[in-house]
């Protein structure tokens, strides 16, 4: 997985050492020598990963990656301090600047790369749904970000069998968040698929194998759940396995109050962010298949539902009917009462032909005053009897409209046609629907006309 890495260190010999090994591992590197310039480059170049150097004249590293947390353009650029300070001071200041995690001078190469591999494969993640968001806002949906930035009130997990430290853990979280504490592993697996915003995992565990359980819940309904894994600072191949199976951060033992505070607001503030993320990826897919007024699919998910049920039928499977419904003298609605009263009407004809069509049934608004209704399985007779029934149920009561000031007669028209052979296409089908509707209107209107291949 290859990924662009800028490094930013004011000393050239570890520039030049930390771009040959990140090179040889196939990373496209950039390099800066300061502060300054690296808030410019992760603007103009969107990093997947910053390694960025504490000690550096002028502008510091907690001060580089506390500016870049605060633009909009690279909060969400993972950070990783590279010090050559170990001092539990320092690791929370960064903590609290942003950053993601801290590589000690002399870098360990195994432990490089396992934290890079598992930084750039969250920003690629991270990315995508970014993307998405994007696109939703240039389509007008409202994507204020900023907001969904919190890190209080967090639901945390901590799966532990070690009484005293998780007691610890639970008093240090327990003023700004809800921390509940398992200590089988089958009943926290369980407990992992509920709506947490942080597991913490004591990988070191005596009476279960805590790998195991990062690697199950990573596999799982919790997968969307960021992990803080509890690791002996020694044993460096058990925090390696752990961030390659999918744990987001980790934390040395003893475990000190103030960094794991430090870091479960990190990790929240982060799952909370790609949480809304999602959610507004999830809006915008549906927004894309509704109509905005009436609630009812759309004429780009007709299309496509059509699409596969007509192809289906004409392979063997089931039959499928259209009813193609036309609101009888919209225009004069709209042109007596003004454009609110039509949309009034649109709205409570789609809320009626909704509730007399069958559950299968998809009922969608094609546009304007038309209306369409897939009805998969079922047959010409069939789909004739909904439609006499839609018709009656419109014209049997008025329709309400401007505060319930005017009671207007509606009425429709309504065109029938399904599929009878290998012959049909979804073109063919509506429009047969449609002929019946210039019938139904010729005839008077407020009647049902069946069309038959």
């Amino acid at each position: 997985m290859s990924a662009r890495i800028l490094v930013v260190d004011d000393v050239d010999v570890n520039v030049r050492l930390l771009e040959a090994k990140l090179t040889i591992e196939y990373y496209d590197v950039l390099t800066c020598t300061d502060g300054t310039t690296a808030l410019t480059m992760a603007a103009e170049s969107q990093p997947d990963l910053i390694l960025l150097d504490v000690m550096m004249p002028g502008m510091d590293g907690f001060e580089t990656c506390r500016r870049l947390k605060a633009q909009v353009e690279t909060r969400h650029i993972p950070v990783v301090l590279v010090t050559a300070l170990d001092g539990r001071e320092d690791r929370i200041r960064g903590l609290d600047a942003g950053a993601d995690d801290f590589l000690t001078k002399p870098i360990d190469d195994v432990v490089l790369f396992a934290r890079v591999r598992s930084l750039t494969r969250l920003k690629q993640i991270m990315d995508e749904l970014r993307e998405r968001e994007e696109s939703s806002r240039r389509l007008g949906v409202d994507s204020d970000s900023v907001t969904r930035m919190r890190s209080e009130g967090g639901r945390v997990l901590i799966v532990d069998d070690d009484a005293r430290q998780a007691d610890k853990i639970v008093r240090e979280l327990e003023g700004d968040h809800r921390a509940t504490v398992e200590t089988n592993p089958e009943a926290a697996l369980i407990a992992a698929k509920g709506p947490l915003d942080l597991i913490i995992v004591n990988v070191a565990a005596q009476s279960f194998d805590g790998l195991r359980i990062v690697a199950q819940a990573k596999s799982g309904d919790a997968r969307r759940a960021p992990i803080l894994a509890i690791v002996e600072p020694s044993d460096r191949p058990r925090m390696v396995k752990a961030l390659e199976l999918g744990a987001t951060d980790i934390l040395a033992r003893p475990v000190d109050p103030e960094e794991l505070s430090a870091r479960a607001r990190s990790q929240i503030r982060r799952k909370r962010y790609t949480d809304f993320l999602r959610q507004k990826l999830d809006s915008s897919m549906e927004m894309a298949v509704t109509d905005a007024l009436t609630g009812l699919h759309n004429r780009r998910y007709m299309t496509g539902q059509l699409q596969a049920l007509v192809g289906r039928a004409a392979h063997g499977g089931a039959s499928v009917a259209v009813l193609v419904l036309d609101i009888d003298h919209f225009k004069a609605v709209n042109d007596g009462f003004g454009h609110d009263a039509g949309d009034e009407v649109l709205v409570e004809f789609a809320v009626r032909l909704a509730t007399n069509v069958r559950a299968v049934d998809l009922p969608c608004r094609m546009g304007g005053e038309e209306f369409v209704v897939v009805m998969p399985g079922a047959d010409l007779e069939a789909a004739q009897r909904v439609a006499e029934r839609i018709r009656r149920d419109i014209a049997s009561a008025p329709f309400r409209v401007m505060s319930g000031r005017e009671h207007l007669t509606v009425t429709i028209s309504i065109g029938v046609a399904a599929t009878t052979g290998e012959g049909d296409t979804p073109e063919a089908l509506l429009k047969r629907a449609d002929e019946g509707v210039y019938e139904a209107k010729a005839a008077g209107r407020n009647k049902v006309i069946a069309k038959a291949a």
